[in-house]
C-alpha cells in the first residue's frame, strides 16, 4: 500500500494509535475494498442493511435524512476523512438512517462486518477506538437530548440542528415549513421567524421558501452563545 494511502487511513479514528507493523498485519488478514464514486452516486441508502464499515478517504459526501413524519428533510455536506454510521453495524436496527451521495468524485474504503468480528476484534487498539467512538456518540446524544426544547428560541433552533447533524462543520440545509418547525420546537411561528431573520441579517443563514441554509453551524452556535451572554450581562 502506498504511504500516502497508509497516512490517510491513520487519520480515521478507528486506526489511530496503530503502528505500521500492526497495520500491515491487518492489511494481510482483512480484505480492504476500494471504490471510486462519481458525483451524485449513492454510497449508502437509508433503510439499507449496514453490513460493512464505509470509510470516506477523499472527497465530500451529501447526507440526506427525512423525518419519519415527513415534516422536514435535512441535508449536510460531510468532508473526508469520515466513517459512515459505524454505530449502525450492530443493534436492534442495523440499517442506515440516512442516504449518502457523493458530492464530488469520492474515494471510499469498505471493510465487511465479518472481518471486524473475526480479525479486527483481535487488535485491542482498534476495538478500543471503536468502543470509544460508540460511547462518545451515545454520551453526546444523551446530552443533546437534555437540551432539546430548553432555553430561548435561538437555543431551541441550535439544539434542533446539533441533535440531527453529524458535525458542526460544512453547510447544512433544512427543508421545513415554518409552522411545522415552530410546532416541533414548541414555540410560536413569530418567534421562530424573528430569530431566523435575525440570523440571516447577521449573515449566518440564508432563508428561502421552506428552506434554511446554514453555511457553517459552528459559527451560528458561537453567535447564539455570544448573544445570550450579552443579554445576561445587561
Amino acid at each position: 500500500m502506498e504511504f500516502q494511502m497508509y497516512d490517510k487511513l491513520l487519520q480515521l479514528p478507528l486506526f489511530q494509535g496503530l503502528g505500521k507493523n500492526e497495520f500491515t498485519q491487518i492489511i494481510e488478514k482483512v480484505k480492504l475494498h476500494f471504490h471510486k464514486y462519481s458525483k451524485d452516486a449513492i454510497i449508502a441508502r437509508e433503510e439499507e442493511a449496514c453490513k460493512k464499515l464505509i470509510f470516506i478517504l477523499d472527497g465530500e459526501v451529501l447526507y440526506e435524512a427525512y423525518d419519519p413524519d415527513q415534516k422536514y428533510m435535512l441535508q449536510e455536506t460531510i468532508k473526508a476523512p469520515h466513517i459512515i454510521e459505524p454505530y449502525s453495524l450492530f443493534g436492534l436496527k442495523p440499517y442506515y438512517s440516512a442516504t449518502y451521495f457523493a458530492s464530488t468524485e469520492t474515494n471510499v474504503l469498505t471493510i465487511d462486518k465479518k472481518y471486524l468480528l473475526i480479525n479486527l476484534r483481535l487488535y485491542d487498539i482498534f476495538m478500543l477506538n471503536y468502543l470509544n467512538m460508540l460511547s462518545s456518540r451515545a454520551q453526546m446524544l444523551n446530552k443533546k437530548l437534555w437540551d432539546v426544547r430548553i432555553g430561548n428560541t435561538y437555543e431551541k433552533i441550535i439544539s434542533f440542528l446539533t441533535l440531527r447533524c453529524n458535525t458542526q462543520q460544512g453547510p447544512k440545509t433544512l427543508y421545513v415549513k415554518m409552522e411545522d418547525f415552530a410546532e416541533m420546537l414548541t414555540d410560536t411561528r413569530l418567534n421562530i421567524s424573528t430569530a431566523l431573520n435575525d440570523m440571516q441579517d447577521n449573515g449566518l443563514i440564508k432563508l428561502s421558501r421552506k428552506k434554511i441554509l446554514v453555511p457553517e453551524l459552528a459559527t451560528l452556535i458561537d453567535f447564539c452563545k455570544n448573544k445570550k451572554k450579552k443579554e445576561t450581562n445587561k
